[in-house]
C-alpha cells in the first residue's frame, strides 16, 4: 500500500505537539544536569578539599559512580516504560534527577557527592530512553526522524546551558537552578498522553518490559549488542577527550590551561550542529545506517587530528573539540535505531537500557584510559582506545537492520 505524503501543517503541528515538546524539554534538563558535573567537576572538587594531584581520579572516581547509576537505573525505568507506560518513567525519572541535584548543591564531602551522583544517574536514565520511545510511537513513520531530531538536539541545548549556568553561578547554585527547572517541567507534563501503540498492547496477554525475552534469543541479544557497540564512540569522545580536556591541553604542551567547562560546551555547539544535519540527511536520504557510518568515520578523523596533530594554541583545541562534537551528532539516530529494532513490548526497555549502556562504558573506556596512560602517556593511551571503540561500532552497524521504514506497531514473541 503506498502512503500518502503528510500535509506541511500536519507535520508541523505533529511535530510540535505536546508530547514531542516535554520529551525535548525533558532530555533538555536531563543533559544539563549530566554534563553540569563536567562542567564543575574542578570547582567543586576543590571547594571539597581535594588536592590538584587527585582532580583527575576523584573526578573519574564521580564520573564513575554517576554512570554506574545511569547503567542500574537504565535497567529499572526500562522495565518500568513497558511494564508500566512511558509517561509513568518520564514522570518518575525526572522527579528524582531533579531532588539529587538540589542534593548535589549541598554536599559537604566526598562520600556525599558520590552517593548523590550515583543517585542522579539512576534518575537521569530514564528520561532519554522513555522520551524517544514515545515519540516514535506517536508520530508516523516519515516523520518521526524529524521527532527524534528534535528531541536530541534541545537535550544538547541542555548540555550548553550547563556551561552558561555554571559561568554566570556558583557551582552549587547551578546543581539548584537544574533541579528548579526539573521541578516546573513536571507541571507540564500533567496533559501528555500517553502511546496509543502502548494502550493497545497493554490491554494483550503479551509479555512487556522482560529481560529474559532479551537474553534467551541469540537473535535479540545480538541486536542488543549491536545498538550499544554503535554509541560507544560517542561516550569515548564525550567521556575521556572532553571531560579530561584540560589533562590532554597538558600532555600536547600548551602554555594556557583548557577550560574543561568551555571544552564542554563548544562540543555539544558542534553537536547541535550535528544532530540536526544527521537527522536531515537520514530523511532526505531514507537511511539511518549510512548516516550513522559516515559520522563515526567522521568522528575517528578528528580525534586522530585532536591527538596526533601538534596544535599549537588552545583556540585550536577548542575549535577541534567543536569539530568533534559534530561528528557525536549521530546520537539521536543511534538511540531512534534502538528503539525501532524491538517491538513494542520490549521498546522501552531497549530505548532505555542501550544509552544509559553506551554511557555506561565510560567505566571500562576511562579505566583502559588510565591504565594506558601509565604504560604509554596520556596522548597514546587515549589513541589506542579511540581506535577500539571505531573497530567495535562500525562492525556491529555493518551488521545491523536498516530500520528507516520500519513499522513499529508489532511485538516481540518467545
Amino acid at each position: 500500500m503506498i502512503q500518502q505524503p503528510l500535509k506541511k501543517e500536519s507535520l508541523a503541528s505533529q511535530l510540535l505537539s505536546l508530547p514531542v515538546m516535554v520529551a525535548a524539554l525533558g532530555y533538555l534538563v536531563d543533559m544539563y544536569d549530566l554534563f553540569l558535573f563536567s562542567v564543575v567537576r574542578v570547582p567543586s572538587l576543590k571547594a571539597l578539599g581535594v588536592t590538584p594531584d587527585q582532580l583527575l581520579p576523584q573526578g573519574i572516581f564521580l564520573l564513575n559512580m554517576q554512570m554506574a547509576g545511569l547503567l542500574l537505573g537504565g535497567i529499572f525505568w526500562g522495565i518500568m516504560g513497558d511494564k508500566r507506560g512511558r509517561l509513568s518513567v518520564l514522570f518518575g525519572s525526572i522527579l528524582i534527577y531533579s531532588l539529587a541535584n538540589i542534593g548535589n548543591g549541598l554536599v559537604t564531602s566526598m562520600p556525599q557527592y558520590a552517593l548523590l551522583r550515583f543517585i542522579a544517574g539512576v534518575g537521569l536514565a530514564g528520561e532519554l530512553g522513555a522520551g524517544i520511545t514515545l515519540v516514535t510511537e506517536v508520530l508516523p513513520r516519515q516523520i518521526r526522524g524529524y521527532g527524534t531530531t528534535i528531541v536530541a538536539t534541545m537535550g544538547v541545548l541542555g548540555a550548553i546551558l550547563a556551561y552558561f549556568v555554571a559561568d554566570l553561578f556558583e557551582w552549587r547554585n547551578s546543581y539548584f537552578v537544574g533541579g528548579g527547572m526539573g521541578l516546573l517541567l513536571l507541571l507540564l507534563r500533567v496533559n501528555v498522553f500517553e502511546s496509543s501503540i502502548f494502550e493497545v498492547v497493554k490491554e494483550r496477554q503479551v509479555k512487556r518490559g522482560d529481560l529474559w525475552m532479551l537474553i534467551t534469543s541469540r537473535e535479540r541479544l545480538l541486536k542488543y549488542f549491536q545498538c550499544i557497540l554503535v554509541g560507544m564512540p560517542i561516550w569515548f569522545v564525550v567521556g575521556v577527550l572532553i571531560t579530561f580536556s584540560p589533562e590532554f591541553g597538558q600532555a600536547m604542551g600548551l602554555t594556557e590551561p583548557v577550560v574543561a567547562g568551555k571544552a564542554v560546551m563548544l562540543a555539544f555547539v558542534g553537536q547541535v550542529v550535528g544532530d540536526v544535519l544527521s537527522g536531515l540527511l537520514s530523511q532526505y536520504l531514507q537511511n539511518r545506517k549510512q548516516v550513522v557510518g559516515g559520522f563515526i568515520l567522521l568522528s575517528f578523523a578528528f580525534v586522530l587530528v585532536f591527538l596526533l596533530a601538534p596544535l599549537q594554541n588552545v583556540n585550536t583545541f577548542y575549535g577541534i573539540c567543536i569539530l568533534l562534537g559534530v561528528a557525536n551528532g549521530y546520537w539521536a539516530l543511534f538511540v531512534t535505531i534502538a528503539a525501532e529494532l524491538f517491538g513494542t513490548n520490549l521498546r522501552a526497555t531497549v530505548a532505555t537500557t542501550v544509552p544509559n549502556f553506551v554511557r555506561g562504558t565510560v567505566i571500562p573506556l576511562t579505566t583502559l584510559f588510565v591504565w594506558g596512560k601509565n604504560q604509554f602517556g596520556t596522548l597514546n593511551s587515549a589513541l589506542g582506545v579511540g581506535l577500539l571503540t571505531v573497530a567495535l561500532s562500525l562492525i556491529a552497524l555493518y551488521y545491523m537492520e536498516e530500520t528507516f521504514r520500519k513499522d513499529l506497531n508489532y511485538v516481540e514473541k518467545d
